[in-house]
């Protein structure tokens, strides 16, 4: 009996240490799933970038050759049309002369789109770089309560009212100032970048103290976005522009619950910069 006591005491410290042991192992094994999952949702964002990037590359190439191809056949015609007119005494040499000023700028113009064509395809690349630091920045939040899109050229961020504020209200919640600091995070490794912060509201009528409508519910909601993303962030005023569309610019109808809900949003929006154009079209030809 006393042997069996003795063995006892000496075997419970090892069974409560194997059970210890066995539910610190699962937790890791959990913790690893969980970011296992995660790294291969991003390995699978990265992919899908990194063929977009290849196939706006490839596209662009094959432009490219195509215009020069272009331009070497319209000076080899060109050519050709100025000798058999000389030959044929039908205009002057100045005449000549002019006409092949004129076909000359004609490979001079595609020259030119091929440079807006670059710009173009650069841009494409950037904005799909963007949304990758985006969506990796901000995580596997629900695509209901933000969405980040490419539409046109241009970048938007689309954040519901409910992740940002009370329901009627302009107050930014703190799981909010949680989320535009991923998004700030972001957008302040691009001091190149400006943007315009846009707040939208449903149809329902609204009429609070000093405000009147959802005109000004949706400007205060976006100034009060601003606000977090210059004095919690450290976003530079002068790259930030902030507006209310009120209810006029709706992505849903507003006969139901789920569609009024999505009219609810702040809408971030990234700005084209336009100055690369501007100094393009303004070069000399």
């Amino acid at each position: 009996m006393q042997r069996k006591t003795i063995f006892l005491v000496l075997s419970l410290p090892v069974f409560l240490f194997s059970c210890v042991s066995t539910k610190k192992f699962k937790a890791s094994e959990a913790r690893y799933a969980d970011l296992s999952g995660k790294y291969n949702t991003l390995q699978g964002q990265l992919d899908e970038c990194q063929r977009n990037l290849r196939d706006t590359t490839a596209a662009f190439a094959r432009s490219r050759n195509q215009s020069e191809e272009r331009v070497e056949g319209l000076k080899q015609n060109n050519n050709v049309l100025l000798n058999q007119l000389k030959d044929l005494s039908v205009i002057s040499n100045s005449q000549a002369e002019s006409i092949k000023k004129s076909l000359d700028n004609i490979g001079a113009k595609d020259a030119y789109i091929q440079d807006l064509q670059s710009a173009i395809a650069r841009k494409d690349s950037l904005n799909m770089a963007l949304v990758m630091n985006l969506k990796g920045a901000i995580g596997n939040l629900d695509d209901k309560d933000i969405n980040i899109k490419v539409e046109k050229g241009v970048v938007y961020i689309d954040i519901s009212d409910k992740l940002l504020f009370e329901s009627g209200s302009y107050d930014i919640t703190a799981r909010a100032k949680e989320v535009l600091g991923k998004v700030a995070k972001v957008l302040a490794a691009q001091p190149e970048i400006e943007f315009m912060v846009e707040g939208h509201t449903d149809t329902n009528p609204y009429k609070r103290g000093v405000l009147l409508d959802n005109w000004d519910l949706s400007v205060k909601r976006a100034t009060a976005v601003t606000r977090v993303l210059q004095n919690d962030y450290g976003i530079p005023p002068a790259r930030i522009t902030a507006a209310g569309r009120g209810e006029y610019v709706p992505v849903a109808g507003n006969d139901t619950a789920e569609g009024r809900a999505l009219n609810r949003r702040t809408r971030i929006i990234i700005l084209p910069q336009l100055d690369q154009f501007f100094k393009l079209l303004e070069r000399k030809q």
